[in-house]
């Protein structure tokens, strides 16, 4: 019999990741080492897995408390870069699937995939092949006939920095964000940074004349 294939799983929702987990359980193929409902702790706690423990598949939600899945994809690619990516989430906006591709996810599934095609997935990714739910995979094909510029790949702004330029675009300042959101305004101010990184821009007012300009507001 084939070694369980590892999985580590972070998904902010308890009743979600309840049934995520018993789907792994129930299966002799999948071992659920850890689930964790916050990006930060499942970072700090692969940094202490040993070798041997490393989870083979990590399944990331986008919309966490904090650090979003976005965000944190390329800290568990240097945390445990053997480990392959599987975005499992209710977004299914065109910036998220293209900056979780664009940033090394092997697999992008809808949280309204069934419990099989979850399974599927985690299977089909730990071979070294890319698992899409279908609207996905027809828009990245779609994409690719039309060959975007992988620098607005990388530019693409997450659900959450979405957010939090909205808000700036209706000039609340960064403890009024924090509020709204129920976030640490540390964590509104490294989300701002990132939106004034990938905009080129120096300040708010700027980011949100750009994100006007877009047509991203």
């Amino acid at each position: 019999m084939s070694e369980a294939i590892k999985v580590l799983l972070i998904e902010d929702h308890a009743g979600y990741r309840e049934v995520i987990a018993r789907t792994l359980q129930s299966s002799p193929k999948f071992e659920l080492l850890h689930q964790f409902g916050t990006a930060e702790i499942a970072l700090r706690e692969i940094q202490k897995l040993q070798k041997d423990r490393t989870p083979d598949i990590l399944i990331l939600d986008l919309n966490l408390p904090g650090i979003s899945g976005l965000e944190a994809i390329p800290w568990f690619k240097k945390y445990s870069p053997s480990s392959e990516i599987i975005i499992l989430t209710q977004s299914d906006r065109e910036a998220d699937v293209l900056s979780a591709i664009s940033q090394g996810a092997s697999g992008y599934l809808l949280k309204s995939a069934t419990a099989q095609q979850i399974k599927d997935a985690i299977q089909i990714v730990s071979e070294g092949r890319a698992s899409l739910d279908p609207s996905v995979a027809k828009f990245i094909l779609n994409q690719l006939k039309g060959q975007p510029q992988e620098a607005e790949l990388e530019k693409a702004l997450s659900s959450r920095e979405l957010e939090i330029l909205n808000l700036l675009s209706e000039g609340m300042v960064k403890k009024e964000i924090a509020a709204e959101l129920n976030i640490g305004v540390s964590t509104v101010a490294y989300h701002i940074k990132h939106i004034y990184q990938k905009l080129e821009v120096r300040n708010a007012p700027a980011a949100v004349s750009k994100g006007h300009r877009k047509g991203i507001l």
